[in-house]
C-alpha cells in the first residue's frame, strides 16, 4: 500500500465547497490506507511514495456508460456506415444490436467473462478506474443473467470499480417484435426479480427511443425496477425527442443519457432536478453524425452533466476517455476544465458515487492517474494519444 503520490505537478479536484474544480500545483497526495488523506503542501521521499516527477494529476476517470459484454465485434456495419448506410437503416435490416443478440446467446459464460475482463482492463490503460457495465444484449432471461454473471466475473479479476446496469431493454428481441407487451410482461415479472434475487446489478437501464421502447413502456418498466430496489438510468432523446428526458426527473432516475435530440422542455426539466445529463459525444462521432448534444445549454440552464464512452460493438468502439474529452471540447463546446469536471465528479454523479469517488477530497477512494504531461489542457489536446503515465487504484499502483 502506497503512502501516497509525490512532487506533484498541477493537479485537478472537484471542490464541494465552490463546486467547481480546483487546479492546484506541487505536493503531494497522502492515503489514509485506500482513501485520501489531505492534499499537502509538502514533498516526501521514501520507496512507499509514488513520485510523480512534476506531472499533472488527476482524479481517475468515472465512465458512467459502457456496454462491455459482447461476444463479437460489427466493423462490417462500421463499413457499411462509411458507404452511406445509417445506424437505423442497418438495424432494421437484422443488425444493430438484434446481431449482437445472436453471438452473445451462443457465447460460453467463461469465454464472455474472460473477454469483459480484457476490456476492463483496457478501461484502466486509459485512467478510468470506475465504470458502469450494461448487459443488453441477451434479451432472454437466461442470456441477460449470463451476462450479468459475466460482468460480475470479470470484475472480480481487475482492480477497477464496476457498477452493474440491468439493459434488458435494450431493444425488442426478433421473438417478440410482434408481441411488445409479452416481451415488458417477461420483463417485469421475471427478468427484473430474477436479476434482483441473484445480486447481479445496481441499476436498471431503458432504451427509450422512437422505434425502441415507448414512454409508456419505459416507464412500466422502470417503475418495476424501483420496485425491486434498483435504481433507473434511461438512454433518453438519442436521435428523436420522445419526451426521455422528462421522463427521467419524472422517475427520479439517476441520469438521462445521449440527449442529442433533447426539447427546451427536456433541458428545462433537467436544470430543475438532480437527474444528471450523460453526455456521449464519442457515439455522435462513431456515426458520423451532426448532431451533438447541446452540453453548454444544459450547463448554462443549470444542469449537471457527465461525459461518458458508451464503449460498444455498434456505435462507439472506443473507451478511451482522454479522445472523449477531445471531443467535448471541439464538439461539444465545453471547456478542458468542465469536461474534466464531467467525467469524473460528473460521472461519479451519475453513478450516484459522488460522496465516494470521482474527486481528491479527503476520505474519497484513493483513485488518480499521474500523466506524461504538464497539465489538464494538455490530455484533450494531445488526441488519439493516451498519456497515462500510472493509475493508482484504492491507494495501490495498478498500472
Amino acid at each position: 500500500m502506497l503512502r501516497g503520490i509525490t512532487n506533484l505537478g498541477q493537479w485537478i479536484t472537484w471542490n464541494p465547497d465552490t463546486r467547481q474544480m480546483d487546479v492546484g500545483e506541487g505536493g503531494s497526495i497522502v492515503f489514509d490506507r485506500e482513501r485520501v488523506g489531505e492534499i499537502s503542501n509538502h514533498v516526501y521521499s521514501g520507496p512507499d511514495w509514488l513520485n510523480a516527477e512534476g506531472r499533472f494529476v488527476s482524479p481517475g476517470f468515472v465512465d458512467s456508460h459502457t456496454h462491455p459484454a459482447f461476444a463479437a465485434t460489427r466493423e462490417l456495419e462500421f463499413e457499411l456506415r462509411g458507404q452511406g448506410k445509417s445506424y437505423q437503416e442497418i438495424a432494421a435490416a437484422g443488425g444493430g444490436i438484434r446481431n449482437s443478440v445472436k453471438t452473445l446467446r451462443e457465447i460460453p459464460e467463461a469465454r464472455l467473462s474472460d473477454l469483459i475482463s480484457e476490456r476492463f482492463n483496457q478501461f484502466l490503460d486509459y485512467g478510468t478506474t470506475t465504470l458502469e457495465a450494461k448487459s443488453g444484449y441477451g434479451l432472454s432471461l437466461d442470456a441477460e443473467l449470463k451476462s450479468l454473471r459475466a460482468i460480475t466475473s470479470a470484475a472480480q479479476q481487475v482492480p477497477v470499480s464496476v457498477q452493474r446496469t440491468f439493459l434488458g431493454a435494450h431493444e425488442f428481441p426478433d421473438e417478440y417484435r410482434e408481441n411488445r407487451a409479452d416481451y415488458v410482461r417477461l420483463l417485469t415479472e421475471q427478468m427484473i426479480p430474477a436479476v434482483v434475487e441473484a445480486g447481479l446489478a445496481e441499476y436498471c437501464d431503458v432504451f427509450c427511443e422512437a422505434g425502441v421502447y415507448t414512454p409508456s413502456e419505459t416507464r412500466e418498466i422502470a417503475r418495476a425496477a424501483q420496485h425491486s430496489g434498483l435504481a433507473v438510468r434511461l438512454h433518453a432523446d438519442e436521435f428523436v425527442s420522445t419526451g426521455g428526458a422528462e421522463l427521467a426527473v419524472e422517475l427520479g432516475a439517476l441520469s438521462a443519457d445521449h440527449l442529442m435530440a433533447i426539447s427546451d422542455d427536456g433541458i428545462q426539466a433537467l436544470a430543475q432536478s438532480d437527474v444528471v445529463a450523460t453526455l456521449l459525444p464519442g457515439t455522435t462521432f462513431f456515426l458520423g453524425q451532426n448532431q451533438w448534444a447541446p452540453a453548454r445549454r444544459l450547463l448554462d440552464a443549470g444542469a449537471i452533466i457527465a461525459l461518458a464512452t458508451d464503449f460498444n460493438p455498434g456505435s462507439n468502439m472506443t473507451l478511451a476517455m482522454p479522445f472523449i474529452l477531445t471531443l467535448a471540447v471541439i464538439y461539444l463546446h465545453l471547456t478542458p476544465l468542465e469536461a474534466w469536471q464531467a467525467a469524473t465528479f460528473g460521472g461519479a454523479k451519475a453513478l450516484g458515487l459522488s460522496q465516494e469517488t470521482g474527486s481528491l477530497q479527503p476520505g474519497f477512494q484513493a483513485d488518480c492517474v499521474i500523466w506524461n504531461c504538464d497539465n489538464y489542457r494538455q490530455v484533450p489536446y494531445f488526441y488519439a494519444m493516451n498519456l497515462v503515465h500510472s493509475v493508482v487504484k484504492s491507494g495501490q499502483r495498478v498500472r
